[in-house]
């Protein structure tokens, strides 16, 4: 199996960041549930880029094993 075939597992997504979320916040769920389909759909982690603005959510990038990018308030889109 070459490189471009190689399946990706969950472990491939996560990052050895503590998360910093608040115990209950929903962002925990949306982590779990995109690093779970990420194999799933096929991409590699050294192919895919998260785009994240402000708040607690922006740390999302922190803690995929992907490349991340961090902007400024409202820019997210205008970045991505």
């Amino acid at each position: 199996m070459n490189e471009m075939t190689k399946i990706t597992t969950l472990k491939d997504w996560e990052t050895d960041q503590e998360v910093r979320w608040c115990p209950g916040c929903g962002d925990y769920a949306i982590l779990k549930a995109v690093q779970r389909t990420m194999p799933e759909l096929g991409v590699r982690p050294e192919n895919t880029l998260f785009i994240s603005g402000i708040g607690c959510s922006s740390r999302f990038p922190y803690y995929m094993e992907t490349y991340g990018f961090h902007t400024i308030h409202g820019r997210a889109p205008a970045i991505a």
